[in-house]
């Protein structure tokens, strides 16, 4: 690949053609709004000039919605050797391009597993799809050239190919990602008339939970008109776990003995099934779940005190696999949770300690 046009400048295309450009590619960008494209081509994502002629990859990085649509002018105008989107669902803009008539032998849909709370230009990051999964959906006409092509992309953004059926594709995302989203906006929307003392009581939990709420509301509007019926299907297990554990809650709270051991049992129960579901969760690098220890350490909120800790992990011989800090409330300080191989827990430790560090726990 010499050359490519980036239709559509948001987080996910500005990303991909900043790898791209990063990497020797000579990238066209276009957007519906010429100042996201401008934006993106300040930022050395490629330039606004238009190709002289057909480049050798086209990537449709629009919304779902629009996807289809972008991508049958685009081929209608014969813009380039092959083409794909990166839109969240696989399966609608497939089949809507079907319906159009197209020969779709120079498409292939693929999806990238990677993302930001914040959209747009300014946003995105050469590195955004590092080690993230791509999910590839080709089919018995995609033809081999473009098939390479989009292997060929997920190499140069250093991403990782993961080939699936398109139908199966919406299936796993509506319970991979388009649930979590509602279901962190739910428990976000439970704090927007909370009463502000239970607010400041806010803890590294509820951070977890809510993160994603933060994202754009008409994006994920978009992104779920797309794919309604799977995410409906995933929530309609949720809603019912929930049943069952409001009535097992309320047994908790009953005097009669048989109901409350019922209500124990019940809630036991959809703990049990989220350990065993969190455990699938794929560990570092993709590979599975390890079991890490967790050194917490009290820091100070002023510069230089996790590069500090870094490097005393580092002269300790120790490897850090994860890092999270707990900001505490009212006060300049924070509890940074470091998680090791369980071996190295008591190193790390007392080599912490021998520094000046105040572990806890």
């Amino acid at each position: 690949m010499r050359t490519a046009l980036v239709i559509g400048t948001g987080l996910v295309g500005t990303s991909a053609a900043l790898a791209l450009a990063g990497r020797g590619i000579h990238v066209h960008l276009v957007d519906h709004d010429p100042e996201s494209a401008r934006t993106a081509a300040a930022l050395g994502a490629g330039t606004e000039e238009p190709p002289a002629g057909p480049v050798d990859l086209a990537v449709v990085a629009v919304p779902p919605a629009h996807t289809a649509a972008v991508l049958a002018t685009a081929m209608s105008d014969g813009v380039a050797r092959g083409y794909l989107d990166v839109a969240s669902v696989k399966g609608g803009p497939r089949r809507e391009l079907e319906a159009l008539g197209l020969d779709l032998t120079a498409y292939i849909g693929t999806h990238p597993m990677a993302g930001k709370e914040r959209s747009g230009p300014l946003a995105a990051t050469a590195d955004l799809f590092e080690g993230r999964p791509w999910v590839l959906t080709p089919t018995r006409d995609t033809d081999t050239e473009v098939l390479n092509l989009a292997l060929e992309l997920v190499a140069l953004c250093r991403a990782v190919p993961v080939v699936m059926d398109a139908d199966a594709h919406d299936r796993a995302v509506a319970l991979v990602s388009h649930t979590p989203q509602l279901i962190s906006s739910m428990v976000a929307a439970r704090l927007e008339e909370a009463d502000e003392t239970a607010v400041r009581l806010c803890g590294q939990g509820i951070r977890d939970v809510t993160r994603i709420a933060a994202s754009d509301p008409r994006m994920w509007v978009e992104i779920l008109s797309a794919n309604p019926g799977p995410v409906a299907d995933v929530l309609a297990g949720v809603a019912a776990d929930l049943e069952e554990t409001v009535t097992a809650l309320r047994g908790l709270g009953s005097a009669d003995a048989e109901k409350r051991s019922a209500g124990t049992h019940a809630i036991e129960d959809v703990l049990r099934r989220g350990n065993a579901g969190r455990v699938r969760v794929p560990g570092k690098h993709g590979a599975a779940p390890t079991a890490y220890e967790t050194v917490a350490v009290l820091i100070g909120d002023k510069p230089g005190e996790l590069a500090a800790i870094f490097a005393d992990a580092g002269r300790a011989g120790v490897n850090i696999e994860d890092v999270r800090i707990e900001h505490a409330t009212g006060q300049q300080a924070g509890l940074v949770q470091i998680m090791v191989e369980p071996s190295a827990a008591p190193v790390l430790g007392a080599a912490l300690q021998e520094r000046g560090w105040s572990i806890r726990g």
